[in-house]
């Protein structure tokens, strides 16, 4: 059976053959479970390397994990999150913030999908006021739903902001590396350079068999959160097989060259599409996530070949993520395929 190829999600890939060696590699004997491992030590070290010194770092399996425990360590029951209406911390958690901190998640519009300080004031005007939840902390995820990427200057922008007014700065990680990469900046100038204080750092998307991180800027913010992880059942027995794939993923910048490589299918994706009488790119393209529009009808035909999200059935609107594993061939042939469906031949 010849596999199906996709352009859905960068999470359909497999795992990156350097992920698979480290965890064979560390594979061997027996050494203290629950992160006690000097798997997972050396792995935290090399975080501080791209990070900063004084980082904390603790790994959880998956996005919503990571995310969720990140606004529980420090938001109260009467506290609120401020997120995007598009984001996955908004849409896609099922609830599991409300339900595990009991807090709210209050949402904003975000024009490209980038929140802008105009749009959080209206929920601080509660401030102090017994009757209203207490907005605690920012979420902003970086590169945002629709493909665009925050540059430092906003960011910065967004920490001075929630600082002033008492609130801490979370990036949704999920696809930093490939964010940063656009960019082309280290991740550190992209997080702690420009004062964000919690990172949901993603693996998965880049290669990992499975795993996140949540990096704590501020080891203060971190004192109590080795309760959380384990009240979270985020605390794996096994961290080596965890942490070790993180050790892989920031050696020999395999971060770098796998987002790089992801971003660079998009470009080329976009680039042919552009070509193509009746499609349209809706949103710049400036990580791995490619927005276009294209006629309705030929949406399902293109899906029995390729795996693909529709994000907008009514108005053909569609996204189309390249990953890590992603060819040129397989650009080419999905290209082919839609010149096909949209001409009708």
């Amino acid at each position: 059976m010849t596999d199906k190829r996709g352009f859905a999600s960068d999470n359909q890939a497999g795992v990156h053959e350097e992920v698979l060696q480290a965890i064979q590699d560390a594979n061997h004997g027996h050494v203290p479970s629950y992160g006690g491992d000097h798997y997972t030590a050396a792995t935290k070290e090399r975080f501080r390397e791209h990070f900063g010194d004084d980082v904390e770092v603790y790994f959880v399996f998956n996005g919503t994990a990571a995310n969720v425990l990140a606004a529980s360590a420090v938001c109260r029951p009467y506290d609120a999150v401020i997120s995007c209406r598009t984001s996955h911390f908004t849409i896609d958690e099922c609830g599991a913030t409300e339900r595990f901190t009991g807090c709210r998640v209050l949402t904003v519009e975000a024009r490209g999908g980038k929140m802008e300080v105009g749009v959080i004031e209206p929920f601080l005007q509660g401030a102090g006021d017994a009757h209203r939840s207490q907005a605690r902390m920012i979420s902003i995820t970086q590169a945002s739903e629709l493909g665009t990427v925050y540059s430092p200057a906003e960011i910065q922008v967004l920490a001075d902001y929630a600082h002033d007014h008492d609130m801490y700065l979370h990036m949704d990680g999920s696809r930093l590396a490939n964010a940063a990469a656009g960019l082309d900046m280290d991740l550190r100038q992209v997080t702690a350079d420009v004062g964000v204080d919690l990172l949901s750092f993603g693996g998965t998307k880049n290669g990992l068999l499975l795993g996140e991180a949540v990096v704590f800027f501020d080891p203060e913010l971190a004192r109590n959160f080795a309760y959380v992880h384990k009240q979270g059942m985020q605390l794996a027995s096994k961290m080596r097989f965890v942490s070790v794939q993180f050790q892989a993923l920031l050696t020999d910048d395999l971060w770098l060259r796998s987002a790089r490589h992801a971003n660079a299918m998009a470009q080329l994706l976009a680039s042919k599409v552009r070509e193509i009488a009746g499609v349209e790119i809706v949103h710049p393209v400036e990580a791995n996530a490619v927005f276009a529009r294209l006629p309705p009808e030929c949406i399902p035909g293109l899906q029995a070949q390729y795996f693909f999200h529709p994000m907008d059935m009514k108005e053909g609107i569609v996204r189309w993520m390249p990953a890590f594993d992603t060819t040129e061939g397989d650009v080419v042939g999905f290209v082919a395929a839609i010149e096909k469906a949209v001409s009708g031949r």
